[in-house]
């Protein structure tokens, strides 16, 4: 009924970017399983290109309000869908209330856009960047968005001190656990032993895995989400005193993202070493230390921009190290 009486979408929107054919992509989940590829930007990366209004049907009169396009970077928690939390929006007006008879486009540009935060797409929570097209009509807006992915990277830490623990059992077991770091970038290896100091209980399995919690909301409205990346199995039988056994897992090799602590005090995403061991009776032992996982710059960001982009990461990691 709408688009009989004429306030239907009778134009079609897309956004260019400028650089569209040349910036990097990178595979994004849908939440129905599907997958989509998103153009990506950095911390203080211009956002430029040209919106494009193409009329259904050319000689007819399109009458609009005024158009404009936004950069928004915004927090959704989605037992919360009705309030979308916006850290980030920045506006431009494109064109002023008039009537359209003919397909155009309209260049854009947001220069050397601040974006604090990385992209993120959870369980609970999601943070994302995107534009927004507006054609404002009397009854009905035309709208289109364009999703954009944005990596925030770190430079390497300063104090990275390595990590111990120990599982102890009085009288009937001690082990001791030590890897080479504390913090990792995501294409990092970690590597470590494990040392058997006491064994009086019959251990059958032992595996090491990752786990990602997620945390949203506060105080007595913070809902904790774990989820186990991984599983390594470390050994598959009893060990004997005095072994040791060494440790090396690839992070390459899993989905993660950097570390985000109190994210806009929204959410937070932190990465654990779980340690399990089995004995004969099926009792089960854990044993938990946090990491700590940054994003590494890659080689084909330009020296210049990487440097920016680093400073300002490492400011921020070092403010929640």
């Amino acid at each position: 009924m709408v688009s009989w009486l004429g306030y239907g979408n009778s134009a079609t929107v897309s956004i260019v970017l400028d650089d569209e054919e040349t910036r990097t992509k990178v595979p994004v989940l849908l939440e129905d399983d599907g997958k989509e590829y998103q153009h990506l930007f950095y911390d203080g990366d211009n956002v430029s290109g040209k919106v494009v209004i193409k009329l259904k049907q050319e000689g007819k009169k399109l009458e609009h309000q005024g158009i404009k396009i936004e950069f928004l970077g915004q927090i959704e928690i989605y037992y919360d869908r009705g309030n979308h939390y916006e850290f980030v929006k920045l506006d431009k007006d494109l064109a002023r209330p008039g009537d359209m008879t003919e397909s155009c486009s309209f260049p854009f540009e947001f220069l050397k856009v601040v974006k604090q935060y990385e992209s993120y797409t959870g369980r609970n929570v999601r943070l994302r960047y995107f534009l927004r097209v507006t054609i404002s009509r009397r009854l009905v807006d035309i709208i289109h968005e364009k999703e954009l992915m944005v990596h925030q990277l770190s430079s390497y830490p300063e104090t990275n001190s390595s990590l111990k623990m120990e599982v102890g059992i009085e009288d009937c077991l001690h082990i001791e656990f030590e890897y080479n770091r504390s913090k990792y970038h995501l294409n990092d290896v970690i590597v470590g032993k494990i040392y058997f100091i006491l064994v009086r209980i019959k251990i059958k399995h032992m595996e090491l895995s990752i786990i990602k919690r997620e945390t949203t909301g506060s105080g007595p409205n913070t809902y904790n989400e774990n989820e186990q990346i991984n599983r390594y199995e470390i050994m598959d039988g009893a060990p004997v005193r005095g072994e040791s056994i060494p440790i090396r897992l690839f992070l390459s090799a899993y989905d993660l993202t950097p570390t985000m602590k109190d994210v806009n005090k929204k959410f937070s995403v932190r990465y654990y070493l779980n340690l399990v061991l089995v004995d004969e009776e099926d009792r089960r032992y854990f044993k938990q230390q946090e990491i700590t996982l940054w994003r590494k710059s890659p080689l084909s960001l330009k020296p210049e921009n990487r440097g920016v982009v680093a400073l300002e990461s490492t400011l921020n990691e070092n403010s929640v190290s």
